[in-house]
Formats: C-alpha cells, structure tokens, sequence
C-alpha cells in the first residue's frame, strides 16, 4: 500500500517544538512503514523524517506567516494543496490519501476526485459549521475521541469511521529523571489550557508550578517583553499574549508558580517525567489530548477537568483524578500520592502506542479500500 500523507506546510515533520499534527505524522509515519506502507509525505523541504518520498512547496514551515491578515496568507495552503493535486495527477501509484490540512486539504480533494481520502480530524468541530454542515460525501474522516465526534454536525458524523486515539512514542520507553516535588502543565499557553487555574490553585496549596510551553511562538520572557513593551508589534494585541500577561503573569514569582517557556527534546522529556503531577483544567472540550497520554507513558499521573476527552484517557482514580470543579480539583492534588506511576506507563503501553495507533489506522485504510 502506498499512501500519500498530507501534514500540511505550517511545520516541520517532526517538529522543532510545538506542533500537534506535526507530531501526530511524525509518531504514525514509522508505525505504518513498519508494516509495510510506503509512504509520500507532502509537507514542508525541511521535514526530516524518513520517508519513501517527500513532496513539498515550501523549504520551511509557514507556521510563523499566520499571524498575518487572512488575505495575505490565504495562498499558503492552497500552493501547498495544489501541489499534491498536481502529483496525484502525475502518478497512478497512489493507493490513498491520509489527509491532515484544515479545510483545505478536504475541499480540494473532494473537488479533484482523486484516490480514496481519510481527513483526519485534530481540532473543534464547532468551527466551521457551513463548511462540516455539509461536508463532502466522498470524503471519510475520522475523530480522535469519541467526545469530539459527539459534537460534530451530522453530516460530519455520517463520513466518520470512529475515533483513534492519539499515540506518543513515549509509551514503553523509559526516561530517567528523578522524581520531583513540581507539578506540571505543558502546552501551549493559552486560555483554553487554563494555565491561570492551575497558578491560582498551586498557590493556594503551596505547590511548586512549572507552566512550560510557548505563548503565541514566544519561548521566553525576554522575547515577551519585546511584544509586551511596544504597543505597535503584531502579536501585542494576540490573544495569548494578553492572556499570559493578565492572567498568568500576576501568579508567577520565579519561586513557587514559574513560566520556562517552550523546551524541547530530551530536556522537555526529563523536565515533564521528573514532575509528580500533570495538571490539565482546561477550559474548552480538548479533542485529543496529546499531553495527556504523554504523561501517562512517563508515569506522571494526570490531574484534570473532566471536559472533553480526558475522561476517555484518564481511568479516574486508577491512572488519575477528575475534577468537576476548580476546588475538587485541588483536593485530588492532595492525594496524587495514590496513583501509581507504573500503573500509568502500563495503561500508555496497552493503549497509546505509536504500534496501537498504527494497527487502527491501517484498518481504516483497508475499510477505505475495500468500499472503493
């Protein structure tokens, strides 16, 4: 089987940091290879996964044109979706297209009427709503949780084939680190995460907070306070931005609640398994949950707000607690103590492999095929 997979032209495969679907390409593409897929990655010309072959429009990812307006980047997907057209066209060896590109990728296959497509869903179907309210029939899709397909429009769900679960090459690999006393939310900085939640309830309890990722492609205060102290910069008035600095920022004193920015391979690995607790009071229904199970496969136990997907990741007090409220929240981080961590990267290993993920993937290919 060969399959055409589409991570789009925003970042590198893998990425240098943050970047979910890039990642999620990054831990399925050896998983399918090693069961015989050959595999074409359209992404961006840095992209350094190995692969059978690599298709691209841009040397680098794009990721950073999207704070522009809309009508000055508006062609970025479309050059690198006309792209893929443009191969697909030119060779018959194609089995099916694994798709992960917003809209786009979507609507101009389904215009093209190529090889068999699966969309892959990644974010909130809320968005949209013209668009997935009448979403193309020939195209399939699939969700990644089961929380997300239950909010999607119906025409949405009569394409879908279910939800796989995101994976992480974490589970079954161990990371040596010592085991701290920080609790740890890691991610994107951002009102949906609800990084300030977990500042004001760590505070209050006397916990150490470690709140690692990046705000609106920041990684440190110095490259914040550049944006911060000059009205006229474009990301000042982002909505990241003005969330770190009114809500989050009031809550860090370098001692008890700190902000370490975006940290990245073996640093970001040890930083997060040395922590005692992962915090997730997210303020949004999460549709896939990536820090989650990574935190399951380092045998961090995880501590969130049962919204979205957490509740089909998180087995409430056998690999982690759920909280309805902020003040239930901070009475289970009293007990994280009563979690056990191998009981954690034992539930990573059986579910949210990168071999689990591959396996239910190439069902759906095979699904996809035999119907064509």
């Amino acid at each position: 089987m060969k399959v055409l997979m589409n991570a789009g032209p925003w970042l590198t495969v893998p990425p240098p940091g943050y970047g979910g679907i890039e990642n999620v390409v990054a831990t399925l593409v050896p998983a399918l290879r090693e069961r015989g897929v050959r595999v074409v990655l359209a992404s961006v010309g840095s992209s350094d996964l190995e692969v059978d072959e690599l298709i691209s429009v841009f040397d680098d990812g794009q990721f950073g044109e999207l704070q522009k307006p809309y009508n000055q980047v508006m062609g970025i997907a479309h050059a690198h979706q006309a792209r893929i057209v443009a191969e697909l066209r030119g060779r018959d060896d194609i089995d099916l297209v694994h798709d992960h590109l917003e809209v786009v990728g979507p609507a101009v296959l389904a215009a093209y009427g190529g090889p068999p497509v699966l969309h892959t869903l990644h974010w909130d179907l809320r968005k949209h709503p013209r668009f997935y309210g009448a979403f193309p029939s020939s195209i399939k899709v699939n969700g990644v949780s089961e929380s997300q397909l239950a909010r999607a429009p119906e025409a949405l769900r009569a394409a879908s084939l279910g939800a796989i679960h995101l994976a992480t090459p974490l589970a079954g690999r161990r990371v040596e680190a010592e085991r701290g006393e920080h609790l740890i939310v890691m991610g994107r900085v951002c009102g949906l995460k609800g990084q300030h939640v977990a500042a004001r309830v760590c505070q209050k309890l006397g916990l150490p907070l470690v709140l690692a990722g990046p705000v609106s492609g920041r990684d440190s205060q110095a490259e914040l306070d550049v944006v911060a102290q000059d009205p006229d910069h474009p990301l000042h008035g982002h909505p990241d931005v003005r969330y770190h600095l009114d809500q989050v920022a009031p809550y860090l004193d370098h001692d008890l609640v700190r902000w370490v920015g975006a940290v990245g391979g073996e640093e970001r690995d040890r930083l997060y398994a040395s922590a005692r607790a992962a915090l997730f009071p997210i303020q949004w229904d999460e549709p896939g949950g990536t820090a989650v199970v990574e935190a399951l496969a380092l045998g961090v136990p995880p501590v969130g707000l049962r919204r979205g997907c957490l509740p089909e990741i998180i087995d409430h007090g056998r690999t982690g607690f759920l909280a309805d409220t902020e003040e239930e929240l901070a009475e289970w981080l009293l007990r994280i103590d009563e979690i056990d961590p191998e009981e954690c990267r034992a539930e990573a290993r059986r579910r949210f492999s990168p071999s689990v993920m591959g396996e239910r993937y190439l069902e759906l290919y095979e699904r996809i095929l035999r119907g064509a």
